[in-house]
């Protein structure tokens, strides 16, 4: 129960800045404090990091990740705000914090200069771009990092391609999940994986009839109790959903779908996975179903090419 606790609450912290998920247009970007490390900017790091994030909250083509929210999450993860952030960790900030991009950087005095120096990394892609601003006596912390957080936006809007990964539709993953599957004699499957939602009852197991969905359409033969065909796999697991946020009309929730695939006939276990998804929509009920079917859809295309040998 601890370990569902702990799953439940990383992942409703992620997704503060759901919105993104449902308008395309729109990205999620994550700013860690900068490094500060000269005695003369000791403690501009989080400064810099806090008016960016104001700064890039004001563009409507960007979503920023709570700093309160984005501590939490990492401070779960022992990983902390400051420090140095680089593409391979890029990777796995995206996947707590749901952000696309994350960005981080150093300031530092050369002469009677203030230097702001940015760096920005796609989570899905690690693409990396850097930006600079600098400037001298008169100039001002929160100028600078308006004027840099401008740049970061900019970059942001106009090279999101680069940043982040093509989203392949679902007739597009269909299409490779079935050509992936070459064996000409598939075996019987049953499905049963229990489901809870941490909120109103939601009627149907969202995860079980998705996945028998995607057996049925990839050619597999489904089984229950009542069936007189004794499956020869059995998927069994556990979901969970739960509420994450609401912003206007929408609502956010997060799901987690943990499966185990048994050989009925060897009596031992072929693959173990799981798989944690976000989803919008209008109402909780429909944006819980949404996110395991998500999740489903994810477990899927790794499981029935395995299962299909």
């Amino acid at each position: 129960m601890k370990t569902l606790f702990k799953y439940t609450l990383t992942f409703l912290l992620a997704v503060s800045a759901f919105k993104a998920a449902a308008d395309t247009n729109v990205l999620t970007v994550a700013v860690f404090d900068f490094e500060s490390k000269d005695e003369a900017v000791r403690d501009f790091g989080a400064k810099v990091a806090a008016l960016v994030t104001a700064n890039l909250s004001a563009d409507p083509n960007i979503i920023t990740v709570e700093r309160a929210d984005l501590e939490k999450v990492m401070g779960e993860q022992e990983l902390g705000l400051s420090g140095t952030v680089n593409s391979d960790t890029a990777a796995k900030i995206g996947q707590l914090t749901g952000a696309k991009v994350v960005v981080t950087g150093r300031v530092f005095k050369s002469d009677e200069q203030t230097i702001l120096v940015a760096k920005i990394i796609g989570t899905e892609t690690s693409r990396v771009y850097g930006e600079i601003v600098q400037g001298g006596p008169s100039s001002t912390l929160p100028d600078l990092s308006a004027a840099l957080a401008k740049k970061i936006a900019s970059d942001v809007t106009e090279k999101s391609a680069t940043l982040t990964a093509k989203v392949e539709t679902r007739d597009e993953w269909m299409a490779k999940l079935k050509k992936s599957i070459t064996a000409t004699k598939l075996p019987v499957v049953s499905v049963k994986i229990s489901e809870q939602h941490y909120g109103p009852h939601i009627i149907d197991p969202a995860a079980a009839t998705e996945f028998s969905v995607l057996l049925q359409q990839c050619g597999f033969k489904l089984a229950d109790d009542d069936s007189t065909n004794r499956p020869s796999i059995r998927i069994t697991g556990q979901a969970f959903s739960a509420f994450g946020m609401q912003k206007g009309n929408l609502v956010s929730c997060t799901a987690r779908v943990e499966i185990t695939v048994h050989d009925a006939y060897a009596d031992n276990i072929l693959v173990v996975d799981r798989q944690t998804s976000v989803a919008v929509d209008i109402a909780e009920q429909t944006a819980a179903k949404k996110a395991l079917e998500k999740a489903v859809d994810e477990l899927a295309q790794r499981i029935l090419p395995k299962i299909a040998k």
